[in-house]
This record gives structure tokens, sequence and C-alpha cells, in this order.
């Protein structure tokens, strides 16, 4: 440690971070709010954004919720309350000129559950067919491929239509309905055939042709891994970053993981949410496990391994959903949680925002998502990301409630989960320079780097208030 915060690596704090990995979920943003904000979003560090289905589902003037974007009518247009066609190649446009990759939530599981209204299973149905005649010119104008006088899919491209029940049964998990019971008959669940298989590939590489760099698999817990195989070949996976949503309720000790994720991960090389290092850091940071549990969960089976690992805090299905909101984190352990995804070497972080679709405030009553991509201090943690982006992890000390390790010579992260102040004696030199210099980059209310101890001649003391943390660069 002894070359961290010489004078001579100061000027690391004033030269911007050039962006690595970490992808900005833009839930449910319209793609010109996501054009309007690029270079903010760039600023902050992000690399990618991933936005909601690009497809055709249904709109309306007054407006649709979050959900109706996960109920696919079409493939062959974007056309859904987000945008369409051209709106989403006007955003592409724009991300690209500020170095921005985007990413495209995929729904292959399913089409819409559009029962209310008819009994067939042609999709699109016969309106938006009629649609398609009457205005032509405007569909052909924004058409991604395909036909759009004949239906993407019809009955013989769908399974048996039962909900599913157990949901620790792979077989029904995959070949049933997601339904909220009682009455509903579910989500059209698509086979893995021929046809169904053909039009996914076609969309997928139209969305690569007009510039999409990466995919995110909606519901691939749902889907055969047989299917999952088929799509993905080398013309899909080539210079992509792909990745499924498996949810699991830990790692390798739980039978979810056992059932859903080690098949998906020993049968594909694609990468996937860490769940099993979220359901870690949720029982560090909100049932009071010790740090400890933080140190290498790989090791223990409590993470995935860092080159497929997407790390979060946060996904849209936590908040947006009442079976889910229990992993709702506070305000301050969310913070603490982004601290160490965002500190540690491995796995790509994504960071979550909307535009309220849950209703849940902050504590200052306002959204509490809104604004999250914007907030200094998760900027300033993206920063030192991305200036440690590969550098070796080293634990410097551990107790229940604190965790304090260096990224490589020339970083620091502290983290204190303990609902009081701790003072910590750092392994590091320290000059009235270099402790002016360390503060622009903590940034953080109430965190201090005070000279050494009396008798000390080398050990800086910082201090973190109660569940509070700090990144540390020199």
């Amino acid at each position: 440690m002894t070359s961290l915060f010489n004078t001579e690596y100061a000027s690391t704090l004033s030269a911007p971070s050039i962006a690595t990995n970490v992808i900005l979920h833009a839930f449910d943003w319209p793609y010109s709010k996501v054009a309007e904000n690029a270079k903010a979003i760039a600023d902050n560090g992000y690399k990618a954004i991933l936005v909601s289905p690009p497809l055709k589902s249904f709109h309306s003037k007054g407006g649709t919720q979050w959900w109706q974007r996960y109920q696919p009518q079409d493939y062959r247009v974007i056309d859904n309350q987000l945008g369409n066609t051209n709106d989403f190649r006007k955003m592409i446009e724009t991300l690209n000129r500020h170095d921005i990759d985007i990413y495209a939530d995929i729904v292959f599981n399913h089409m819409a559950n559009e029962s209310h209204e008819r009994n067939d299973l042609n999709y699109p149905n016969s309106n938006i067919i009629s649609q398609y005649k009457n205005k032509k010119e405007y569909f052909d104008s924004i058409k991604l491929f395909g036909d759009l006088s004949q239906p993407l899919f019809t009955k013989d491209d769908f399974l048996s239509a039962f909900p599913i029940k157990d949901w620790k049964d792979p077989w029904q998990v995959q070949h049933g309905r997601i339904s909220s019971g009682g009455s509903d008959p579910g989500l059209p669940t698509l086979k893995n055939n021929k046809n169904v298989v053909k039009k996914q590939k076609l969309y997928l590489k139209a969305l690569k042709k007009i510039g999409v760099k990466g995919f995110r698999i909606d519901a691939a817990k749902h889907m055969t891994l047989d299917h999952i195989q088929e799509l993905c070949d080398e013309d899909i996976t080539e210079d992509m970053h792909i990745f499924g949503e498996i949810i699991t309720d830990g790692g390798a000790t739980k039978e979810e993981y056992e059932l859903f994720l080690q098949p998906y991960l020993e049968k594909t090389t694609l990468g996937a949410y860490d769940f099993p290092l979220f359901h870690t850091v949720l029982d560090v940071f909100n049932k009071n496990a010790s740090m400890a549990s933080l140190i290498n969960p790989y090791s223990l089976g409590s993470a995935l391994e860092n080159q497929r690992a997407i790390t979060f805090a946060i996904t849209h299905d936590i908040p947006n959903n009442d079976v889910f909101l229990d992993q709702v984190m506070s305000e301050e352990n969310e913070r603490l949680a982004y601290c160490y995804i965002l500190g540690r070497d491995g796995g790509v972080p994504l960071v979550y925002t909307d535009l309220d679709t849950s209703g849940i405030k902050n504590s200052r009553d306002k959204p509490r998502w809104c604004d999250a991509w914007n907030d200094p201090i998760l900027a300033n943690m993206i920063h030192f990301h991305n200036i440690m982006h590969c550098q070796p992890m080293t634990i410097i000390e551990q107790t229940q409630d604190l965790l304090v390790f260096s990224r490589g010579e020339h970083g620091v992260v502290a983290i204190n989960k303990a609902k009081k102040a701790v003072s910590y004696e750092l392994p590091i030199k320290y000059s009235q320079q270099n402790r002016t210099e360390i503060n622009e980059i903590i940034n953080m209310e109430g965190v201090k780097l005070l000279p050494p101890s009396l008798g000390s001649e080398t050990g800086a003391i910082l201090q973190l208030p109660a569940q509070s943390c700090a990144m540390l660069v020199s």
C-alpha cells in the first residue's frame, strides 16, 4: 500500500474517467428521453443503456402500464408507448455520438394476453393487421423485417394453455403460462419450433443491424435451454453482450439455483443476472449478515463468475411487483450496496432508474428512482469503478459491520453498515495536499480523512458516519 495517495498520482482525480462497462437501465423511458439525456448519461460514466422492449405492444394516448411493454403483439415493427422505430433509430444515432451502447430488453417466452377481446392465437391480431393495411406507407417505414400482411405467429406456434402452479417444477415453468391466478388465462407461451426460432432470430438480426449492441433475455427462466441455444448461435452472439434474467432466491445452496440457473450456466456461455450475489448483499445490508460474506462470495457459491455476472442493487421487478417488495433496500443500504458493487472487482454493474412506475417515494417524498441515474454520489462511484476497472481487489479490514478493501495500488473502498460511526486507520501516506484531493472524490456527507493519530507516522484516519461509505483514489 506504500504507493497509495502519492502526489504523483493525484492527477487521476482531475482526469475524466473512461466509461468501461456500467449499464444504465432506463426502465420505461421513452426513446426521446434517452436521447435528450445522452450527454449527461455519458458524463456520468455509463457505457451502455438498457431500454424496455423495442417491439409492438399496446399503447394509448392516455398512457399504459409498464407491463404492457412486456406483452408483445408483433416483433416486426417498433410501435409502443415509448416510441416507434424511427424514434429508436434516432436514439441510437444520438447515443453513438456519445460512445454509449444500446441494449434491448427481449421478450421471447410469450405474447400478449388478449383473451379479453378474442379467442384465437394469431399475432398480431386482425385489427392490427388491418391497421398495417390501412396505413401501409407508415408501417412499411417503421418495419424491421417481414411481410406485414401476414401473421407473425399462429396457434401452431403456441404450447397448450395451462397456468404454472409449481414454480419449482422446471417442466411447468418452461411450458406453462405466466398467470396472475384465478380466471386469468395467462400469457400465451411460444413453442420452440422452426417458425418461432426463425422469426425471433430475424428480429434479433434486425436490431443488430440498426445498432443494438446487447440483449437482455426477459424471463429466460421460462424458456427451455434448447430454445435459448438455438437462438443464440454465432450469428447472433458475435460482438454482442447477451445476458438472461433467471430469478433465484440465492446461490449454489438454493434449490432454484440448482433447478434453473446452474443448467443455464453449464449449457450456455451467456451472461446472467447475479441473483446469488444480490441475495448475499441483501442479507448483509438488510438482514445483518457479516461483512465476511462479501470478501469472496464466488468461492462460497454466493456469486457468479466475474465474466458472466450482471451485478445490481435493484432490478425493475423488485419495486414493481408485490411479491418482491421485501427486497427493496432502504436508501442508505442501497447506496452501500452500490458502493460494494461498483467498488469491487468483477461483474458488469447495472444501475436502475425509472419514471416512478412503482409509486415508491424517497425520504424527501419524491419518486425514489426517477433521478437515481444522475445522483452525484452514484456518479462518483461509477467514476471510481471506471478508473479502477480490472485492478486487483485486496481485503484490508473486515468486521461484522466494516469492510475495507483496496483496488490495485491507488484505490480504497470502505463501507460501514453499522448504525454508529467508526474510525479506521488506513495504511497509507498522508499529507495536506492528498487530503484535499481525496475529499474531492469522496464527496459524501460526514466522511472525513484526518491526520494520523498521535505516535503514528503513516496512517491517515478515515471517519465514516453510520451507514456510510467512501471511495478513495490517489
